[in-house]
């Protein structure tokens, strides 16, 4: 984990993290993928320039630690900053490499009684060395990756704001499903056509359709 005043941040278990060929234990924070997807699937910087990604509101422990990291624990951190280590999906982690400072991330809440978005967040720092990596006590350890040549990276976040409302998921898959078959911008929207990914690529059109949904009134 980063420095002290930085909180473990996790992403859920239902990301298809811990499946990935020749990593190892599953992130507190982020994901991991399939071997094939290290080197494809990675989105072209002029389509994708907005993110959403995943964390647990909810306490839930792996190996005695509580993996919890809600953006309401984003907001009481110094600076509102933290890293946002434990991702071992190789394409979320691609993903990560691309994004660009001041970019803009919509916080998930994931793996609890209610999934949606809760708010929104912003890249302050661009992708660098996950430590947690090399940390044996840490439960996003990899013991297959090498100081010398790691795996994993991470990058920092800083909260922005609450959402004037939270988007539930079932709010959004109703859009997503009115789009697949009348056309909009949730149509391809990877929260549906790669639910388990904890870090998605979004464009500035999905990005604003979600966005204008905080003025409106629920489904």
């Amino acid at each position: 984990m980063p420095p002290k005043n930085k909180l473990r941040k996790l992403t859920t278990n239902s990301d298809e993290d811990a499946k990935e060929v020749g990593s190892s234990p599953k992130p507190s924070l982020k994901r991991k993928a399939s071997s094939s997807a290290e080197a494809s699937e990675g989105p072209s910087p002029d389509q994708y320039c907005r993110w959403l990604m995943k964390s647990e509101p909810e306490s839930r422990f792996e190996k005695g630690i509580d993996v919890k990291f809600g953006i309401e624990d984003l907001k009481a951190l110094p600076d509102q900053t933290s890293c946002w280590d434990g991702v071992r999906n190789y394409q979320a982690r691609n993903f990560m490499r691309q994004m660009k400072e001041d970019q803009l991330v919509f916080f998930y809440h994931s793996n609890c009684k209610e999934p949606g978005i809760a708010g929104i967040m912003k890249i302050v720092k661009e992708a660098y060395v996950d430590h947690t990596q090399f940390d044996k006590k840490d439960v996003h350890y990899d013991a297959s990756s090498k100081p010398d040549n790691p795996k994993w990276s991470m990058v920092d976040v800083q909260y922005q704001r609450m959402l004037k409302r939270f988007l539930p998921l079932a709010e959004l898959k109703e859009y997503h499903q009115r789009h697949k078959t009348k056309g909009g911008p949730m149509k391809d929207v990877m929260l549906f056509t790669r639910a388990r990914l904890s870090v998605q690529p979004l464009t500035s059109e999905q990005f604003d359709f979600v966005l204008s949904l905080e003025d409106q009134e629920p489904l």
